[in-house]
C-alpha cells in the first residue's frame, strides 16, 4: 500500500481522524497532505485586519490591545470582549457566559496569538464570537510548536477544527511519511526542474523559506495539469481506436449541389475547417471535433456541409439542440439554405437531395409516428431534434454524424446514448459546436479529448455592433431614450428584442418580461410587442418565432431563451434590461443576436449597478469590445474553477485545488505535450504505479465526466 494510501486513524488517532472526516471528508493520508495551505503567515508579522472579508472562517495573528470581562447589564450573563490589533485595524473577539465568569485564561495586553473564528460586524466593528484562540508562550510547548518555523501554514478550517490543530495533525504525517510513489516520471521532473512528490509535500506544509513553498507549489500544480492531460491523451487514444464507417461525398453529389446554389462566399477559415472535416469522415475511426467560433461566424454551414457530405456517403445526420426554440431555428435555416435539396419526397424537391426531419417532444402523435418512420427507413438524411432524438424508441437506418450543439447544455450520458444509435460494431463521427469563444488553455483542458477548429473571420456583410452601458438611476432619461431609439429604429423597418432576467413570477428581482410586455405595449403603441419565454407552450412559442421571423412582430420581449441560434437578420436593436444580472458570455451570446444582416446595429445595456461596482466593470468591459475570445477569458477569470470543468454541474468539488487553467497556461501546455509523450510510449502506465493510481482516483470520483465529450 502507498504512505499515501493509508488510512489516517492508523496515523494520528481516531479523534483527530474523524474530525477531518467529518468536516473535510478526509479519509487518508493522502487526503490530509492535499489540503493546501490557504496562505502563510509570517512570525511576527501581523495580519491585515481591515481586509478580512465578512461571513468567512479565518485564522488571524493579531496582539491583544485590551481584554475585559463584566456582567450583563440587567442579565446574571457575563461578557468577555478582547480587542485585538495589527498597529492598524481592530478586530473584537466576543465570549459570553451563562451565570459565570469564564473558565479559560482570558488573552492579557501585549500578548500575540493566532485567533480564528467567523468574521462578522456589530455596530460597524469586525469581530469573531467565541473564536478559538493559541497564544505565543515559552511556558505552552503546543503553542510554541504553533509557532515555530519563519512560515506559519493557514490552512482552510471551521468553527469545530481550528487551522492549528489541523497543523498538528500534519505535522504528524510528515513526521512518519515513508518515501511516496511519484506521479511524473524522472524525465518530465529533470526537464522542468521539478522536486520530487514527497520533498514538494514536505516544503509545503513545513516550508523553510517563500521560495522553497513557491517550488513546491510549482511542483503541485504541475501534477494536477499532469494527470488531467495523462487522461484526456488516454481518452483520444481510445477514441482512435474505436471503428466507424468512412464517408466519402461524391463529387458530383448533394454537397457539390449545395454548394453551387449557395449565394455567399465561404469565408477561407470555412473551407479550411470544411476540408479537414470531409477528411476525418473518410477515416476508418471516429472524428472527434470542437468547432467554436465567434458569434455569426459561420458555423452552422460548416456543420450543414459537414451532414451532407455523409448523406451523400449514404449515411444520415442528426443535429441535437438543447431547446426546441433552437431546434426549430436550425430547421427553418438548413431548409432555408438547402432549398429544393431539402424536399427530395416532395412535389418540386430535388430528386438528387434528401429530407429534413425534425423530432421533438411537444409533436403531435401522428407527427412523431411519421418523423419516426423516416429516421428508422433512412427517408430523412438530416434529422434535427432535441432531447427527444435520444429516447430509445428512435432507431436510425444508418447514423453516420452526430453535430451537438451547445454542448455544455448536454450530460455525458446524454451525448453517449446518441453516438450508441449508429450500425452495431461503429461509432459515429461527432461535431461538437459552440458559440461561446474558448481560450486556448481551457481547450486543452476541458476538451482535451478533441480535436479544436476555430472560426474567427465574420462572413462579409455583417455589420458593426455599438454597445452602450445605460445606467437607469442615475440617468433615467437615457431609458425613455432607449425606448424612443427602438421606435425609430422599426419606423425605418427594423425589429428590436428586448431581454429580462425573468419571466413574472419568480421570487427574484430584476424587469420581468410580462411586467416589461404591459409597459412597452403602452409606451411603444402602435407597434405589435410580444412575449417570448421558456413556459409557454410549444406551439405558441414557434408560432411567436415565425411571426418574428416573418417581420409580424416588431419588438420581441424575451427571457435568455433567445440566447443562441436565433438568426433574424432584421432585428438591429437590443435592449438588455438589467444586465448586471447576466454573465460576460451570456450578454456577448445575446448581443449576437443582432448585427445579422446588413444595418448597423444598436446594444443598449440598461443597469442599476452603480459606478464602479464589480457589475458595471463588468458590463463596461462588454460595451468595450465585441472579441469574444477577451471576453471569454474575462468571463473563466471571474468564475471558480469547478464551473469551468464542470465539477460543480456534477455536483463534486473541482479537482484542481493549485491549477488555474486560465493563469496557468503554460503549465497546461507542457503537461499536455508531455502527456502526449508518455502515452504514446508507456499507454496503460506500467512503469508509473504512483501516476497509474492518481489516474485510477481521478477516474473512480467520476472526475472525468465532463472530459468526455464524444
Amino acid at each position: 500500500m502507498s504512505s499515501l494510501d493509508k488510512p489516517l486513524k492508523s496515523v494520528v488517532g481516531g479523534v483527530s481522524a474523524t474530525k477531518l472526516e467529518e468536516h473535510f471528508g478526509m479519509v487518508t493520508v493522502g487526503d490530509l497532505l492535499s489540503h493546501y495551505p490557504r496562505r502563510y503567515a509570517i512570525h511576527g508579522e501581523l495580519t491585515d485586519l481591515d481586509s478580512l472579508p465578512l461571513d468567512e472562517h479565518v485564522t488571524v495573528m493579531a496582539q491583544v490591545r485590551s481584554s475585559s470581562t463584566r456582567q450583563m447589564r440587567g442579565r446574571p450573563n457575563w461578557i468577555t470582549e478582547v480587542v485585538v490589533t495589527d498597529g492598524r485595524g481592530e478586530l473584537t473577539l466576543v465570549y459570553f457566559h451563562k451565570q459565570q465568569r469564564p473558565r479559560f485564561r482570558i488573552p492579557k495586553q501585549g500578548e500575540f496569538g493566532l485567533f480564528a473564528g467567523k468574521v462578522s460586524a456589530y455596530q460597524s466593528r469586525r469581530q469573531l464570537a467565541h473564536p478559538e484562540f493559541v497564544l505565543q508562550t515559552e511556558e505552552d510547548p503546543d503553542s510554541v510548536s504553533a509557532f515555530a518555523g519563519a512560515l506559519i501554514p493557514v490552512y482552510p478550517a471551521t468553527a469545530k477544527i481550528a487551522s492549528w490543530q489541523i497543523r498538528k495533525t500534519v505535522e504528524t504525517v510528515l513526521d512518519g511519511l515513508d518515501d511516496v510513489e511519484d506521479t511524473l516520471p524522472e524525465a518530465v521532473r529533470s526537464a522542468h526542474n521539478l522536486m520530487g512528490l514527497r520533498d514538494a509535500y514536505v516544503a509545503l506544509h513545513r516550508p523553510a523559506s517563500r521560495d522553497e513553498a513557491d517550488a513546491a507549489l510549482d511542483r503541485l500544480r504541475f501534477d494536477e495539469a499532469f494527470v488531467h492531460q495523462v487522461v484526456l491523451a488516454q481518452r483520444r487514444r481510445e477514441l482512435r481506436a474505436l471503428p466507424a464507417a468512412p464517408r466519402m461525398s461524391s463529387a458530383m453529389g448533394l454537397l457539390s449541389a449545395f454548394d453551387a446554389r449557395m449565394p455567399f462566399e465561404l469565408t477561407s477559415g470555412q473551407r479550411s475547417v470544411g476540408a479537414q472535416i470531409e477528411k476525418e469522415i473518410s477515416q476508418d475511426h471516429p472524428m472527434h471535433r470542437l468547432l467554436q467560433g465567434e458569434v455569426g461566424s459561420g458555423k452552422t454551414v460548416v456543420a450543414l456541409r459537414a451532414m451532407l457530405a455523409v448523406v451523400d456517403a449514404g449515411g444520415q445526420a442528426a443535429l441535437l439542440a438543447p431547446t426546441e426554440i433552437l431546434a426549430q431555428q436550425h430547421l427553418r435555416t438548413i431548409t432555408s439554405m438547402l432549398g429544393p435539396l431539402a424536399e427530395r419526397s416532395r412535389l418540386g424537391g430535388d430528386s438528387h437531395g434528401t429530407t429534413v426531419t425534425l423530432l421533438t417532444g411537444s409533436m403531435t402523435t401522428a407527427q412523431r409516428r411519421q418523423a419516426l418512420l423516416d429516421i428508422a427507413s433512412g427517408e430523412a438524411g438530416i434529422v434535427i431534434g432535441t432531447h427527444a432524438l435520444i429516447e430509445d424508441r428512435v432507431t436510425f437506418a444508418d447514423l453516420a454524424l452526430v453535430v451537438i450543439d451547445e454542448q455544455h447544455r448536454f450530460g455525458v450520458e446524454q451525448r453517449a446514448a446518441l453516438a450508441a444509435k449508429a450500425p452495431d460494431g461503429t461509432r459515429p463521427h461527432v461535431l461538437v459546436m459552440t458559440a461561446t469563444p474558448i481560450p486556448r488553455t481551457i481547450a486543452m483542458t476541458v476538451f482535451g479529448d478533441l480535436d479544436v477548429s476555430t472560426l474567427t473571420e465574420i462572413p462579409a456583410g455583417r455589420k458593426e455592433i455599438t454597445t452602450h452601458v445605460v445606467a437607469e438611476l442615475e440617468k433615467p432619461a437615457h431609458v425613455t431614450r432607449a425606448w424612443e431609439r427602438i421606435r425609430e429604429e422599426v419606423s425605418q423597418g427594423r425589429q428590436a428584442y428586448v431581454v429580462c432576467p425573468r419571466i413574472g413570477d419568480e421570487p427574484v428581482e430584476g424587469a420581468s418580461v410580462m411586467e416589461t410586455l404591459s409597459e412597452l405595449t403602452r409606451i411603444l403603441s402602435g407597434l405589435h410587442v410580444a412575449a417570448l419565454h421558456g413556459r409557454m407552450p410549444s406551439d405558441e412559442k414557434d408560432r411567436v418565432m415565425q411571426e418574428f421571423v416573418d417581420g409580424t412582430i416588431d419588438v420581441l420581449v424575451a427571457t435568455s431563451v433567445i440566447e443562441v441560434g436565433v438568426d433574424v437578420p432584421n432585428a438591429s436593436v437590443m435592449v438588455v434590461l438589467d444586465a448586471e444580472r447576466f454573465g460576460v458570455s451570456q450578454v456577448h451570446q445575446l448581443r449576437g443576436r443582432i448585427g445579422r444582416g446588413e444595418h448597423a446595429s444598436l446594444c443598449l445595456l440598461i443597469t442599476k449597478a452603480p459606478l464602479g461596482s464589480p457589475g458595471r466593470t463588468r458590463l463596461e468591459a462588454i460595451a468595450s469590445t465585441t472579441d469574444g475570445f477577451a471576453l471569454s477569458r474575462l468571463d473563466l477569470e471571474q468564475r471558480r474553477e469547478g464551473d469551468v470543468l464542470g465539477a460543480v454541474q456534477s455536483g463534486r468539488r473541482s479537482t484542481l485545488r493549485l491549477l488555474e487553467v486560465v493563469r496557468d497556461e503554460d503549465i497546461v501546455a507542457a503537461a499536455r505535450e508531455d502527456a502526449i509523450v508518455l502515452i504514446d510510449e508507456d499507454p496503460d502506465l506500467l512503469s508509473l504505479p504512483g501516476l497509474r493510481r492518481a489516474v485510477a482516483a481521478l477516474s473512480d470520483e467520476d472526475s472525468t465526466d465532463f472530459l468526455q465529450k464524444a
